[in-house]
């Protein structure tokens, strides 16, 4: 693979005859200084991100373009251009219109880098370049190479960011299936896919998995080793259709036995995800077109109502794929929509590529009122939930990282232990699908979020007259007793994962209280990643184009592009729309 990595471009003062001789290594010295802090970082499948740095010190047009010609060999994605020192902002910025850009000027006494760093800027910003600006707060002595915590801090978002950019380009969003019981989230808009992602859209009918099903297309080794871990470890919970009077509509649907359907399961769960990733087994077993996969990054599965109006539910499959394990042991998670909601399917992608953390999808279902549970369970909330707090709930299809049973918290695969994926599945029981919504049947990941964590809810929306824009909510995941969540949980499908959510309140706007962050949410689905992103978030999205309509994220933490600034300082949400409308999404107009 052709990792995306970022171009580190040393400049300086072009000036011969004792300036730039004497500039050289103090220069090369941030340059490496940058490029070891921003490889601590890891791509999504584990490896350490890569920086390379231009083969020359870049004093003007000529050393510019050498850089330029080297990084265009490199799959640079993203440039930082560093410098203690005034260089030739014409003649030294990164003019590359497809790579997305910063630059740290040093803070310095001895040579005016800060002087650069804003006569550069100015040039982003005049020619329709868009650049984030890094300074530290405090002097450094000339010979200091270490990178300051407030400098640190920017880089590693900024570099994060733009590798989650280079990660999605020319990648697939795979629909299995179309629109799900008319959830407009579901339709696909290839456009805003292509402009502001990268992402090639891609379709697959449902059909196509009873095909692979009743041909074999697949490879029965692993079937064996899927299905024996799935009898393993996940137990099953209670059968919520026990006991009831069916109608015939429902009792003549399900065509798969029931004491068949984890054997229907396991099939149906490599089948995805080979249709997403392909596998090289299946061209040995003669299928050679099915072996390529789609270069997925992220994808969803209709499901509701075609599928599972007769067949066992994909519910196991949407939970394990977005899961940072399987049958196999720890893995890299894959953003994974139920109802094929890709609008909440590219906000599972935003958020796991920004914490290599599960992302996990839910129902934003009910505000919960600190008197509507006093009145209901006759218990007053406090701690976190005094406020009152959110319901998420999904249909038995949320990543089992979301218990919270791995140590409390979620992790990238790479830190997951035997004993964090034994929690998890622990945690989780399946129970047996509620016919009345899944008469093919199927099981539901069952559990409740069991630990407090810091948790980032966003959510992606098409608007007319907008375009794409997104939603962040930092909060916490909340703990009930065990009797007010029973009695709160048994007041929707008990059958379903449960995670009690209260946002931080800023008393202001959306979150004036945690009614009006329910009132402002745009859709009905919504995921949480772990730890509080969201200043993350807003810089990725700076650099796709995407505004943002409402967040909770401190002022001080919020970093987007220096131009932003000339949109507006007083109402920095107008600034950010007007600068994203003016720019455009990045892969172009609309």
């Amino acid at each position: 693979m052709l990792y995306p990595r970022i171009g580190i471009r040393p400049t300086i003062d072009g000036r011969w005859g004792g300036i730039r001789e004497g500039l050289e290594e103090q220069i090369m010295g941030l340059a490496k200084a940058a490029k070891a802090l921003m490889e601590t970082l890891r791509y999504p499948d584990g490896t350490p991100v890569q920086v390379v740095i231009s083969p020359c010190t870049i004093g003007g047009g000529a050393e510019a373009a050498q850089c330029e010609e080297f990084f265009s060999t490199q799959n640079v994605v993203a440039t930082l251009t560093v410098t203690p020192c005034w260089c030739y902002g014409m003649e030294t910025f990164d003019m590359n219109p497809a790579t997305i850009k910063a630059v740290w000027g040093f803070n310095g006494t001895e040579r005016p880098g800060a002087v650069y760093l804003a006569a550069v800027l100015a040039a982003y910003a005049q020619k329709g370049l868009p650049a984030f600006s890094i300074y530290g707060h405090d002097v450094q002595d000339m010979g200091d190479h270490t990178v300051p915590e407030d400098v640190a801090e920017k880089l590693l978002r900024f570099a994060r960011c733009a590798v989650a950019v280079g990660w999605m380009k020319n990648k697939a969003y795979v629909n299995i299936g179309g629109v799900s019981m008319g959830i407009m989230g579901s339709f696909c808009d290839t456009q805003m896919l292509q402009k502001y992602l990268g992402l090639r859209a891609e379709w697959v009918d449902m059909t196509e998995l009873l095909r692979r099903i009743t041909l074999e297309i697949y490879d029965k080794d692993e079937y064996e080793k899927a299905l024996a871990w799935i009898r393993d470890n996940c137990k099953e919970g209670f059968d919520c259709n026990e006991g009831k009077d069916l109608p015939g509509i429902i009792t003549k649907s399900k065509v798969v036995p029931a004491n068949k359907d984890w054997e229907f399961i396991a099939k149906l769960s490599l089948i995805v995800r080979d249709i997403l990733y392909g596998n090289p087994k299946l061209d040995e077993l003669g299928w050679h077109e099915e072996a390529l996969g789609k270069n997925a990054v992220a994808g969803g599965f209709q499901g509701q109502r075609q599928w599972t109006d007769w067949l066992p539910n994909g519910d196991f499959t949407e939970a394990i794929m977005a899961s940072t394990f399987d049958w196999n042991g720890p893995k890299q998670p894959t953003p994974f929509a139920t109802e094929n909601d890709t609008m909440n399917g590219i906000a599972m992608l935003l958020g796991t590529l920004i914490t290599n953390t599960a992302p996990c999808f839910h129902d934003v279902r009910t505000y919960w009122s600190p008197e509507a549970v006093k009145r209901v369970t006759g218990w007053k909330p406090e701690g976190s939930a005094k406020d009152g707090f959110i319901h998420l709930i999904n249909s038995g299809a949320t990543a089992l990282d979301c218990t919270g049973a791995a140590g409390g918290k979620m992790k990238p695969f790479w830190e997951m232990t035997q004993m964090d994926i034994d929690a998890c599945l622990k945690a989780t029981d399946w129970c047996r699908a509620n016919y009345q919504y899944f008469r093919g049947g199927g099981f539901s990941s069952h559990f409740k979020t069991q630990a407090e964590m810091p948790v980032t809810m966003i959510r992606t929306n098409i608007v007319e007259g907008v375009g794409l824009c997104i939603q962040i909510a930092e909060g916490s995941t909340v703990i009930l007793p065990e009797e007010v969540h029973q009695v709160l949980d048994q007041r929707t499908d008990p059958t379903w994962p449960t995670t009690w959510f209260a946002p931080r309140l800023t008393g202001e706007g959306a979150f004036t209280d945690v009614y009006s962050v329910m009132a402002n949410w745009g859709a009905n689905h919504g995921v949480t990643v772990y730890g509080h992103v969201g200043a993350e978030i807003i810089t990725l999205c700076s650099m796709l184009r995407i505004p943002v309509t409402m967040h909770n994220v401190p002022a001080g933490k919020v970093y987007r592009p220096h131009s932003w600034s000339a949109f507006g300082t007083q109402d920095t949400q107008a600034a950010d729309y007007a600068a994203c409308k003016h720019y455009g999404p990045l892969y172009g107009k609309l």
